[in-house]
Parts: structure tokens; C-alpha cells; sequence
């Protein structure tokens, strides 16, 4: 069966500065994949190359079979592929409920009721009594739920979530990972890049850790953080400090 998404030997440079090094990966339908690393490694490069907002310098992507390499964000976007963003930024003037519409409009969603499906959509990420509230308005959690029903909207295959557990209180990261897996579950395909640790291993099956740019680990999400690497590289313990 072959992946809903593949990359293979992406790189990408800016000039003398490569800050996505021979990025090769498969990532199989209703699979929920982790990405962590430090500031700088080159994770949201990577969404960007997967989503389409960058081009690489050199190698292919592939979304279902079809290579997507130099097609731009708005058609990977009608194919299925949809994301959050780090720092949420919605129609402010618009209600929850039009922000919505307007994803659904223009994403994979099809020939589906929209009004039906968006309704659905807020009633699973816990937004449907903000529904007609100005987005502008919203706190930083519910912003932060309506950029992911936003993404949802689309309708999507293949969902990326950009550290969209940042800046929330631990309650509402647990109310939240509840939510995320509500979506694994139904079988949308996940990647999420994110720096709270224990939200993202509470979701996903496979893990993959970046630096500089360069895939340093990949696999069973515990055995990686286990890695005497990744330990040194994401959390600064050295094998003599672990030892002590």
C-alpha cells in the first residue's frame, strides 16, 4: 500500500545556509507522526516544504501517490493536505462560525452540506458555543481550537498541527490532546510538530527528531527519547550527565 505521503532527499537552502538536509520519510494512512527538535532545526521549514509554502532545492514530495513537489499550498490544500499554524490568525471580524465557512469553501471538503459539516466540526473541538462570536474575541485556548477547526474544515487527509498546544495551561493542553486523538481516531492522518513533550507522545505512533536541518532519530516515540542522542540534542543531557 503506498504512503499518503512520501519525501524523498528534500533539501532546501537559502543560499551558503541549508536548513533542510536530505529529508526522506513515509508516512502511511491514519498514521499520527511526531517531529521535535530544538529551536532552529528546521521544523516548520519542513511544514513548509510539505505543505507548500516553500519549494525545495532539490528532491520530490509525494501526497497520495502524486508528486507535489512544485505545486503551491492553495492545491495541496484542495488535495487534502490542511494545517494549523503556530500563532493563530483568523478572520477577527468574522464569527466563529464564518471562519469555518470559508475553509470549508475553499478546501477538499467536496460536495458535503458545509453548513452541516462546519456545525459538526465545532461541536468536536468544543467550540460550538462560540459559534457566532467574533473570532476577534476569542481567548487564546479557543483561538487556538478554532485554527484547528478551521484546518478540519478543509477537509482534510493529511493534518499538520504546528505547536498548537504553545501557551496553554496544562488542563487545557489535556483538553486538547483529548481533542487530537478524537481525530486520530476517525482516521485523519497527523504530523505534529510541538516542544510540549508529554502532549505529543499521549497522540502520536512514530517520532521523528530534527537537527540542523537533518533527521537524527526515527520510530517508537519512547525508544527515541531514550536515545542518549536525542537526549543530549533536545534536552541537554549528556551520557556522563545521565550516568551521574
Amino acid at each position: 500500500m503506498s504512503p499518503l505521503l512520501s519525501l524523498k532527499g528534500v533539501d532546501k537552502s537559502f543560499g551558503a545556509l541549508k536548513v533542510a538536509d536530505q529529508i526522506t520519510f513515509d508516512l502511511p494512512a491514519g498514521q499520527a507522526l511526531g517531529i521535535i527538535g530544538p529551536n532552529g532545526a528546521g521544523k516548520s521549514t519542513l511544514f513548509n516544504l510539505i505543505g507548500g509554502a516553500l519549494t525545495p532545492t532539490a528532491g520530490t514530495v509525494q501526497f497520495d501517490g502524486r508528486d507535489v513537489t512544485a505545486l503551491p499550498a492553495s492545491a495541496r490544500c484542495h488535495l487534502g493536505a490542511a494545517r494549523s499554524f503556530q500563532i493563530p490568525h483568523p478572520f477577527v471580524g468574522m464569527t466563529v462560525f464564518e471562519n469555518l465557512l470559508v475553509a470549508s469553501s475553499f478546501g477538499n471538503a467536496g460536495h458535503r452540506d458545509q453548513r452541516a459539516a462546519c456545525k459538526e466540526i465545532l461541536e468536536r473541538t468544543g467550540l460550538i458555543h462560540r459559534a457566532n462570536r467574533p473570532a476577534g474575541t476569542l481567548t487564546l485556548l479557543e483561538r487556538k481550537r478554532l485554527e484547528l477547526s478551521r484546518a478540519l474544515a478543509t477537509g482534510p487527509r493529511l493534518l499538520m498541527l504546528d505547536e498548537i498546544a504553545g501557551g496553554l495551561t496544562e488542563g487545557e493542553c489535556l483538553a486538547l490532546v483529548d481533542t487530537i486523538k478524537a481525530i486520530r481516531d476517525s482516521g485523519v492522518t497527523i504530523i505534529w510538530i510541538e516542544h510540549i513533550v508529554h502532549a505529543l507522545l499521549a497522540v502520536v505512533e512514530r517520532l521523528i527528531v530534527i537537527d540542523f536541518g537533518k533527521i537524527v532519530a526515527e520510530g517508537d516515540p519512547k525508544a527515541v527519547m531514550a536515545d542518549p542522542l536525542v537526549q543530549e540534542i533536545y534536552m541537554g543531557i549528556s551520557v556522563d550527565d545521565a550516568a551521574a
